[in-house]
């Protein structure tokens, strides 16, 4: 019956796989309802290796090249099929293609934040993203531990395992490596080896190896990378002391663009705590840069502009006033040639008629007749 179910299938004298996928990785030729020939042509290509499994058992794997399946050719095949006996009937068994070309461009990443102790910041979470290759070197352990009875395994499937013994191991080294997190970026190259290497023996195990890998950012969260943004902001301004002022500037301009009641208290709170910052530090106006003196004391005249002066009204100190407001109390009877002026750079009060910049405005008495 055996002998019939034979001669009623096809015999299968040319064996090959051309791929022209490029995330396949293990593909099995189709042999169901047919057998083997005696003498069939196996044909594996560059970066293929083909491997034989007979009755659920890894048989011989066959690397590039052309292979006629006869006795001499198939040691432990032989000895399952008892062709040492003589026999050269067709079998039966399941051929599983290899790529073992590299797989390029797979990405990996963490998922959630990394929990790090940075010598200079602290506790610091942190996320990385990067890339790397894949390649099939031991395509036995690669089909009995990972693929399987799988038809047709693609790098995807493989991709999600890979995946998460890279952030493990990631995780661990970072914790070890004792390098700050503003260093990491001059590091990512020193860091790439350390993880590839805490990886290989998990990956060779599944018969695969990483050629190339790679880590193309570290980050912090956001909230912690605008701080470091301002921080930065500061540093540039060479006043690193000032930070707290900086940021009581921001809060003032933002107060500002608030029309409410609040946010004017706001603002004007902080105008008082940057004036009161400011105090003693020389300050620039339309006269240049005029230093401030105690409190008062009445600064020096600008040279070039019209004179403020102090007035003494009712045995009151009033002012200052300027020429345009002293001729107006002149009109009014208020202000006189006796009344006592006093303007920066004198020494005492005195009287208005006293004064060359004053004596204009007050109408000049002729002397008397003579005789």
């Amino acid at each position: 019956m055996a002998i019939f179910d034979i001669l009623g299938g096809e015999f299968i004298e040319i064996i090959e796989w051309t791929d022209d996928t490029r995330d396949t990785m293990v593909w099995r030729y189709p042999t169901v309802g047919n057998a083997i020939k005696y003498g069939a042509k196996l044909t594996v290509r560059e970066g293929q290796t083909a491997a034989f499994v007979h009755e659920g058992q890894l048989a011989d794997t066959f690397g590039p090249g052309l292979y006629l399946l006869e006795t001499n050719n198939l040691p432990v095949l032989t000895r399952l099929q008892h062709w040492d006996h003589g026999f050269r009937s067709p079998f039966k068994s399941e051929i599983y293609f290899v790529n073992t070309t590299r797989f390029n461009d797979l990405k990996w990443g963490t998922r959630n934040p990394i929990m790090a102790r940075d010598p200079e910041f602290g506790p610091v979470r942190l996320r990385a993203f990067g890339t790397y290759s894949l390649r099939v070197t031991d395509p036995g352990r690669f089909i009995t531990e990972i693929v399987g009875t799988d038809g047709e395994f693609t790098r995807d499937e493989i991709a999600f395992q890979i995946r998460n013994v890279i952030v493990q191991e990631f995780s661990r080294v970072i914790a070890e490596s004792g390098i700050p997190v503003l260093d990491m970026a001059a590091n990512t190259d020193q860091l790439a080896k350390l993880v590839a290497t805490a990886i290989e023996p998990t990956i060779s195990a599944y018969g695969l190896t990483i050629p190339e890998f790679y880590i193309e950012n570290i980050s912090l969260p956001q909230e912690v990378e605008k701080m470091l943004d301002k921080r930065t902001s500061m540093g540039i301004l060479g006043d690193l002391d000032r930070f707290g002022q900086y940021a009581a500037g921001e809060a003032m301009v933002n107060a500002s663009q608030n029309p409410g009641a609040a946010g004017a208290g706001v603002g004007a709170a902080m105008g008082a705590m940057l004036g009161a910052g400011m105090a003693g530090r020389p300050s620039s106006g339309p006269w240049g840069n005029v230093p401030q003196t105690g409190p008062g004391t009445p600064p020096p005249v600008p040279q070039g502009y019209d004179a403020v002066w102090h007035v003494a009204l009712n045995g009151q100190a009033e002012g200052p006033y300027g020429r345009t407001q002293l001729e107006r109390l002149s009109a009014e009877g208020r202000f006189t040639r006796d009344t006592l002026v006093w303007t920066p750079g004198q020494d005492n009060w005195r009287k208005a008629s006293e004064m060359t910049e004053l004596a204009a405005m007050f109408p000049t008495m002729p002397p008397p007749l003579p005789g």
